[in-house]
């Protein structure tokens, strides 16, 4: 999927005016205020009375949160109803949601139970369940690793990897962080103050940046560790 042009205005000022390439999985990486939720929201058909936003995308799906389109938020405990049982949370049969807590490595008896009996960890991989229940093109996930430790972490994005592939959707995550970026997507745009400052293979990106803003990135994020592989 490519997005030749995503401009998002405020009266006269131009808040965002970016573009990308979405071939398998792609990082919108910049610090807070550089445009990244904006450019969701956009997306979503979300954004704020008085911005508008002009979109021109090439693509086989149609652009339409609920049918192409799925998210998963940063904070999974404001996404679900905390009085309502897990699996009243969902729009498809008992079947299906079995097959889809199956995927997300979730034991079927968590169904039964209310969002606050759950860890974060597993709310996140309810929420990644429910992304799925419409068999999205496009995957948006903003920051969904933010609330977790390091560990739950980790495993959150390999299990969104693994889903990936074998779902065969397109990712769009939005992050700050270069670490979680390289670990799930394959390319990276770097935005800064609505603008792309780079973009291109996240490897390539990593290791022989050109932009100054994205040397300061990786600086930040990658201080006394190495790539991984």
């Amino acid at each position: 999927m490519k997005i030749s042009k995503l401009q998002i205005q405020l009266a006269e000022q131009t808040l965002v005016d970016i573009s990308f390439t979405i071939s398998t999985s792609l990082a919108l990486v910049g610090q807070s205020g550089s445009g990244k939720s904006l450019t969701l929201k956009a997306l979503l058909g979300m954004l704020p009375d008085g911005m508008v936003c002009e979109l021109e995308h090439d693509s086989i799906y149609e652009l339409k949160a609920g049918k192409s389109i799925s998210f998963v938020p940063q904070n999974p405990f404001t996404a679900l109803s905390p009085l309502t049982k897990i699996k009243k949370q969902f729009f498809t049969s008992m079947d299906k949601i079995e097959t889809l807590f199956e995927k997300v490595g979730l034991r079927k008896e968590l169904l039964e139970r209310f969002p606050p009996e759950l860890s974060g960890g597993q709310l996140q991989r309810v929420v990644i369940a429910m992304a799925l229940e419409s068999q999205p093109k496009l995957l948006l996930l903003d920051e969904p690793t933010t609330a977790l430790d390091p560990k739950n972490r980790d495993l959150i994005l390999s299990l969104l990897k693994e889903l990936q592939a074998e779902f065969e959707f397109n990712t769009l995550f939005v992050t700050h962080d270069m670490n979680s970026a390289q670990i799930l997507c394959d390319d990276i745009c770097v935005i800064k103050n609505g603008k792309v400052v780079e973009s291109g293979v996240m490897q390539s990106v990593l290791k022989n940046p050109q932009a100054t803003y994205t040397k300061t990135l990786i600086e930040a994020n990658f201080a006394n560790r190495e790539f991984r592989r």
